[in-house]
């Protein structure tokens, strides 16, 4: 599958401040990628560079093996063949739906060009409102109208810039399944910005995750959530948390959870501190277990309940149940492990030399 999009050692600055610091990736054909960080991570500054709405300062982007930035080299955004989603729709108000779709439609026949609008309209799931008017429609609706208005001349490479974050939480992941859908559809490669991972996870082929100007981990959401590169990653993803434990050998590792049993990274010795990272997925309520752990909270999220349990005095973990599985605030659940993708980090120095001096 061929390359559309390369990014090779990009740097941006904002006056004299490092936005982007040295961001190398690649995006083939018909993929969709995601940068996704908290704010001011940069994702948007870099977002924008690939646009054409900033320069960078170093390093060279090229969409279908054409150097659009790079030394002595910047193409204008509208020469770009890039098509842009904003996060507060951009819609003309004083046009109709019709008129916003086909504005970037130049140079071909009316009659084509109805033929267009008509086909993203049946494809957006928004047939026969092509009279209506923005003020008239309801937020899913305009966010479908200013895709549609993007794909509209087929562009080489769409960018969507946090498209949803002004809708209702509901719609959200959702609309994310839909758009993907859409996208994949017209064939077209896109890259999304936002802030949520479940929005990421619902349309990207390819995650980037952002800490402070670096991508930390460009990677598929599956090996995001399961195989973290480093402790930001396994923090950020998920609702994990870390308990502390001692490498007994290759293969187990002693914590107050018990002995956990899988591939111990290669750099830990036996009795080498590490942390290992449990989700609410790794604990499965068990009422046979001889493992109780007290319950100090839950959350009701109507099909299940999240329950907080206490390890010891420092330390608690999640587990997810059945919401059927109805249990009182500091009665005992039964749990066993279920880590079929053991996450390890080592102690760094100085949380060795923090927990020596405790």
């Amino acid at each position: 599958m061929s390359k559309l999009l390369q990014l090779t050692n990009v740097n941006i600055y904002f006056q004299s401040q490092q936005v982007i610091n040295d961001i190398n990736l690649e995006l083939s054909e018909g993929e969709i990628g995601c940068l996704l960080g908290s704010s001011g991570c940069g994702k948007t500054s870099l977002l924008r560079g690939i646009a054409g709405f900033k320069k960078i300062c170093s390093g060279e982007i090229k969409v279908r093996n054409h150097t659009v930035n790079g030394q002595k080299v910047f193409v204008p955004p509208e020469k770009r063949n890039v098509g842009m989603v904003f996060q507060d729709f951009a819609l003309f108000p004083h046009l109709n739906v019709y008129k916003n779709i086909s504005f970037g439609l130049v140079g071909i026949k009316e009659k084509e060009k109805q033929q267009r609008v008509t086909e993203l309209l049946d494809i957006v799931s928004l047939s026969g409102i092509g009279d209506k008017y923005p003020h008239e429609l309801s937020g899913g609706q305009q966010q479908r109208v200013a895709l549609a208005r993007a794909l509209a001349p087929k562009p080489s490479l769409l960018l969507l810039d946090e498209p949803f974050s002004s809708l209702d939480v509901e719609l959200r992941e959702q609309l994310a399944k839909e758009i993907r859908q859409i996208i994949k559809h017209e064939g077209i490669t896109a890259i999304l910005v936002t802030h949520d991972q479940n929005e990421a996870f619902a349309m990207a082929d390819k995650i980037g995750l952002f800490d402070k100007g670096n991508i930390v981990q460009w990677d598929t959401p599956y090996n995001l959530y399961h195989k973290p590169a480093t402790r930001y990653v396994a923090n950020f993803i998920g609702q994990g948390v870390f308990i502390k434990g001692t490498v007994l050998d290759e293969n187990t590792i002693s914590t107050a959870l018990g002995h956990i049993h899988g591939k111990v990274p290669s750099g830990c010795r036996t009795n080498c501190p590490v942390e290992v990272l449990v989700r609410p997925d790794d604990l499965i309520h068990d009422d046979n277990s001889p493992h109780q752990l007290e319950i100090i909270d839950k959350t009701f999220r109507g099909a299940e309940f999240i329950y907080t349990l206490k390890i010891n005095e420092q330390q608690t973990a999640l587990c997810i149940t059945p919401s059927h599985h109805n249990h009182a605030l500091n009665s005992l659940l039964g749990i066993t492990l279920d880590m079929d993708h053991l996450v390890v980090f080592t102690l760094d120095l100085a949380e060795k030399f923090r927990q020596a001096n405790n």
